[in-house]
C-alpha cells in the first residue's frame, strides 16, 4: 500500500498534472495543424502545380494483389502494394514545421513575458583615494592609507 501513496503523491505533484495538461492540448493542437495542412494548405498549392493532391503522390515498390498501376494511394493499400509515400511525407513534414513554428513563437512570448527587469544598481559605499588608489569607505574625508585630505 505504500506504492500506492507514494504514486499518489507522484501523480498529483503540480509539474505532473501540468505536463498532462500540455500533452493533452499539444495532440489537440497537433491534430487542428494536420487539418491545416490537408485541408488548407496543401490544396491550393496542389492546384498551383495542375491539380496535383500531394496526399497520393507515391512510389509503387512492389506490387499488390492486382498488378498495375493505382490511381490512388488508397488504391494502391487496398491492394496491397508496397509503396514509397513522397505526399504523405511532404504533409508531415510541413505540419511539422507549423508545430515548430508556432512551439518557437510561444516560447519567445513566454520569454519575453517572464524577463524580469534588473533592479537598479545600488549606491556605492566605496570610493577610491585619488593619491594612492586605496578603497576606503564613501563618506571618509582623509585616507586611512596615505593620509591625504579628500
Amino acid at each position: 500500500m505504500k506504492i500506492l501513496k507514494e504514486f499518489k503523491e507522484f501523480a498529483m505533484r503540480g509539474n505532473v498534472v501540468d505536463m498532462a495538461v500540455g500533452i493533452i492540448i499539444g495532440a489537440s493542437f497537433g491534430t487542428i495543424v494536420k487539418s491545416l495542412v490537408d485541408d488548407v494548405i496543401m490544396p491550393p498549392i496542389g492546384l498551383l502545380l495542375g491539380g496535383v493532391d500531394f496526399s497520393d503522390i507515391f512510389i509503387v515498390l512492389k506490387s499488390g494483389a492486382v498488378a498495375g498501376s493505382y490511381a490512388s494511394l488508397a488504391a494502391a493499400k487496398e491492394a496491397g502494394a508496397v509503396s514509397l509515400n513522397l505526399g504523405v511525407f511532404i504533409n508531415t513534414v510541413i505540419s511539422f514545421i507549423i508545430v515548430a513554428m508556432a512551439v518557437f513563437m510561444l516560447i519567445k512570448v513566454l520569454n519575453r513575458l517572464k524577463m524580469e527587469k534588473p533592479a537598479p544598481a545600488a549606491a556605492p559605499t566605496t570610493k577610491e583615494c585619488k593619491f594612492c588608489c586605496s578603497v576606503i569607505p564613501i563618506s571618509a574625508t582623509r585616507c586611512p592609507n596615505c593620509t591625504s585630505q579628500i
